[in-house]
């Protein structure tokens, strides 16, 4: 069965030259937690802490928190990248980690062999990827562009490719960072579609994001993180509205509220 368990999961970096206050600070700013000192007397920064989660196939939760909470450690925890500095981490399923829509790209080839890396970056195999060649080459609308080396690509047009990998995939549990973003809103609005029907393959869904938007469609659950540790869970809206304001999670709740009667006027 498809879940995720964490009991009480801490993720510690250690800063070994931590010799100046600034240097604690700036350490502090960029990785969010609370700094203190482990059991060897070291600095360090307590990047996730006591973090309780038990998630079960249908659950997609929304990660929100300033830049630096303790998100992308989250997702880089549960995908095995970090293992718990104390407590414990058990997750069951086949994982898809989607931090970095660059990672697991070659500048030097083309975009048609990056379709090829990138799948394999994700658990895909050569096989796989040449099936669904046809049918990203569409969705990502690059066209020739498909023959030259990725180098000679803008930002836009790098996204479009990986997000056109990215939802091609088959995963039990999706672990989705946001780096959706350098595209037109014609394309935007169409990737849309596809991260939802991702989604809806997907067992389990853990996405970190800012775009209210793409919370409210895609996820079920929020949970925010602040400083390392969960401050709330709970439904979307509702933890938006305590992170944000009042105003912006009346706005989430209009939104799902729309996004749920668009899919039932679909079906």
């Amino acid at each position: 069965m498809v879940s995720i368990d964490t009991y009480n999961a801490c993720v510690d970096f250690p800063i070994f030259d931590a010799k100046s206050r600034s240097l604690k600070k700036a350490m502090l700013s960029s990785a969010g937690g609370a700094i203190g000192k482990n059991a060897q007397n070291t600095v360090v920064v307590e990047a996730l802490k006591d973090i309780n989660l038990h998630l079960r196939e249908g659950d997609r939760v929304g990660l929100v928190g300033h830049n630096g909470a303790g998100k992308s450690t989250l997702l880089r925890l549960l995908s095995g990248i970090y293992e718990p500095t104390r407590g414990s981490a058990d997750v069951r399923g086949r994982v898809a980690p989607v931090f970095d829509l660059g990672v697991g790209m070659d500048p030097e080839v083309s975009g048609y062999d990056n379709i090829i890396i990138r799948g394999l970056f994700l658990g895909q195999s050569i096989k796989q990827m040449k099936k669904k060649m046809d049918e990203i080459a569409e969705f990502s609308e690059l066209g020739d562009y498909l023959s030259m080396p990725l180098r000679t690509y803008s930002t836009g047009m790098r996204v479009r490719l990986a997000l056109g990998v990215v939802t091609s995939i088959e995963p039990e549990i999706l672990l989705l960072d946001e780096g959706i973003g350098a595209v037109d809103a014609a394309f935007m609005a169409k990737a849309r579609v596809r991260l939802q029907e991702l989604v809806k393959r997907s067992g389990i869904l853990v996405f970190a994001s800012h775009s209210n938007d793409f919370l409210a469609q895609l996820c079920n659950t929020a949970l925010w993180i602040d400083h390392g540790e969960i401050r709330s869970v709970g439904e979307v809206s509702e933890v938006v509205g305590e992170y944000e304001g009042p105003e912006v999670g009346e706005y989430v709740r209009d939104l799902r509220e729309r996004f749920e009667n668009e899919d039932t006027s679909g079906n």
